[in-house]
């Protein structure tokens, strides 16, 4: 989730082929209300929010390593016991 607009966001995913959808928070209300606002909301921390299939947080990671980050999500999702999708 950004706190870019949703033009800026679709921009990005363009520019780094993504296939995933990247969310828009330009008004800031969602990165409030997890507490990742930041510098009177100028943009979000890097944190990851682990969402268990409930609804409810199973994790938090507030120390996120963007050059590996994809390998540490992949890992606690496994800690965490999430299913592999097929």
């Amino acid at each position: 989730m950004s706190l870019d607009d949703p033009a800026q966001n679709a921009a990005f995913a363009r520019e780094l082929g993504a296939k995933h959808v990247l969310l828009s928070d330009d008004a800031g209300a969602v990165a409030k209300r997890y507490g990742v606002l930041a510098l009177g909301g100028l943009y979000a921390r890097r944190w990851n929010f682990y969402i268990d299939t409930n609804g409810r947080i199973a994790a938090i990671d507030t120390n996120v390593n963007v050059k590996s980050a994809g390998q540490d999500i992949a890992r606690k999702l496994g800690e965490l016991g999430f299913a592999k999708k097929k």
